[in-house]
């Protein structure tokens, strides 16, 4: 195997590397909650990290090998892959630079506008055909049963910080002014007008307020958080990525001129 060979090799080797923690953060972003209720955000990121490990280890065995039509499309495929990736990072910037939450005095936890996210975001997560799916299934989870588990007195839960998902569908929003029992059961409004949502909150745990704007909002809040933190470690990915195709594409061009070297010389001889 020669040089330019055996650096193709050792650059995929790292290639197949950094296609762990892309296939991590999105097996991370599928186990949450609310990316469990969203079938279409659950394994892409996945897919495309088995799919980097995959064209990496064909350009393992290409190096190693010496097979240049592996080597080939291994070069290819890493180019779409690469492209790919940036792609999904720039639209998730986009699509999630919008930041719906706003301060509530006298509260540890945020709350959130639905109106303050994208459109975009709105439309393909809260839109009525996407809602009536998603809603039975976070009312399934344990994000609210949770809350009763970690917090007792209304000081302790008003001191604390909830999960965006939590804020917008565990409880009613603020500004209706219910008094607290538990963090899952609200009574007697001061100002039931105060928001379309006040009137409906519910004490039923099936209920809460899984039908309000504020879940929508408070989804979408999660989403958020949680896809500008996986995109930190596949930015991480992708810029490491792109050095070994770089480099794996100088070491393919390499070996192929000492492929016409060694033909020519032993032209030559």
């Amino acid at each position: 195997m020669g040089v330019s060979n055996n650096i193709t090799a050792v650059l995929n080797i790292i290639a197949i590397l950094a296609s762990i923690p892309i296939i991590a953060s999105g097996i991370w972003l599928a186990s949450k909650p609310d990316n469990e209720c969203i079938a279409n955000f659950r394994w892409p990121i996945v897919i495309i990290g088995i799919l980097v490990f995959l064209v990496a280890l064909t350009g393992f065995i290409g190096a190693y090998y010496n097979k240049e039509g592996l080597l080939a499309l291994y070069l290819f495929a890493m180019a779409l892959l690469i492209a790919l990736l940036l792609i999904i990072l720039v639209f998730a910037f986009v699509v999630t630079r919008p930041d719906g939450s706003y301060v509530v005095p006298d509260r540890g936890y945020k709350e959130f506008r639905l109106d303050g996210f994208s459109s975009w975001l709105r439309h393909r997560v809260t839109g009525s055909g996407s809602w009536r799916k998603i809603m039975p299934c976070l009312a399934a989870s344990d994000v609210c049963i949770k809350l009763t588990q970690n917090y007792i007195t209304a000081d302790q839960f008003f001191n604390s910080h909830i999960s965006p998902l939590q804020s917008g569908c565990c409880k009613p929003p603020t500004v209706c002014g219910y008094s607290y029992v538990s963090p899952i059961m609200w009574t007697n409004p001061v100002n039931p007008m105060a928001d379309s949502d006040c009137n409906l909150w519910n004490n039923d745990q099936n209920q809460l307020c899984y039908n309000c704007n504020a879940c929508n909002a408070g989804l979408l809040g999660n989403l958020r958080k949680e896809w500008r933190k996986a995109n930190i470690i596949l930015i991480v990915a992708v810029v490491v990525l792109i050095w070994v195709y770089v480099i794996a594409c100088s070491a393919f061009k390499n070996a192929q001129t000492e492929d016409l070297f060694t033909r020519y010389k032993q032209g030559w001889v």
